[in-house]
């Protein structure tokens, strides 16, 4: 399945390519604001076991800032917190330094993921992925999301907000299946925008830095005719794929 996935993902990039050649076709990765992207993260190298105990010291920090237990609680909480402290010393992390960090780099990754790069701010762009419907807008629009691989927002978390596309599509085709691979053409724009929607089986807080408003849809095997509202030709594709991959 994971063969079928990868292979149907390289087919949308392929007709991003192909079936656009009048606008300048995007991967997922031009999305991204690449000035913002090299920053010092001292915190991605440690362990799962290392951050647990740091959130354990901020953890029993507060605990004893808020507390208005007797000195001999008060004591054993600063006991637990020298305890943590000198565990992570000894395997070489400097427990206070990272945490007076810890606001600056959340910050700094927090920009990482959502700054657009502003080079495709306004401009005309094709880009290939996977749709996820949404409903439609106050003005009668319809609306749906653009994400790079299929099972984002429901089976996996959503991409982060430079990775993912809201769509205001104008035509006559409109999203009716979640996932279904299509390539799109439009006015690209840095827009952040929020919502909160249904995807599949639960409620999903959908954070997009871009806005495109869609002016050509097509899927893949239709070249430029508008997609069917069915995506039957994609489980037809999927089934291809799978006997070409020997599964």
């Amino acid at each position: 399945m994971r063969r079928i996935t990868s292979a149907l993902t390289v087919a949308v990039s392929l007709m991003a390519t192909l079936a656009h050649a009048e606008a300048p076709s995007l991967d997922w990765s031009n999305l991204i604001d690449p000035s913002v992207q090299s920053f010092e993260d001292p915190f991605r190298d440690l362990t799962y076991k290392q951050i647990d105990a740091l959130r354990r010291i901020v953890q029993l920090g507060a605990e004893l800032e808020g507390s208005t237990a007797d000195e001999v609680s008060q004591s054993k909480l600063i006991l637990d917190i020298e305890q943590v402290k000198s565990d992570l010393s000894e395997m070489g992390v400097d427990a206070d330094g990272l945490i007076s960090q810890r606001w600056a780099v959340a910050e700094r990754r927090e920009l990482a993921s959502t700054a657009g790069n502003p080079e495709l701010d306004g401009q005309q762009v094709a880009i290939g992925g996977f749709v996820i419907p949404a409903p439609r807008a106050e003005d009668g629009s319809a609306m749906a999301y653009l994400v790079p691989e299929p099972g984002m927002c429901s089976h996996v978390p959503p991409p982060p907000p430079n990775q993912m596309v809201q769509l205001r599509i104008h035509g006559e085709w409109e999203p009716m299946n979640i996932y279904t691979p299509i390539v799109v053409s439009g006015r690209l724009e840095i827009d952040p925008s929020e919502r909160q929607m249904v995807v599949v089986d639960g409620s999903v807080n959908m954070k997009a830095s871009f806005t495109m408003d869609v002016t050509d849809v097509r899927t893949p095997g239709f070249g430029g005719s508008p997609p069917p509202s069915s995506n039957a030709w994609a489980a037809g594709l999927a089934e291809k794929l799978k006997k070409s991959s020997g599964d």
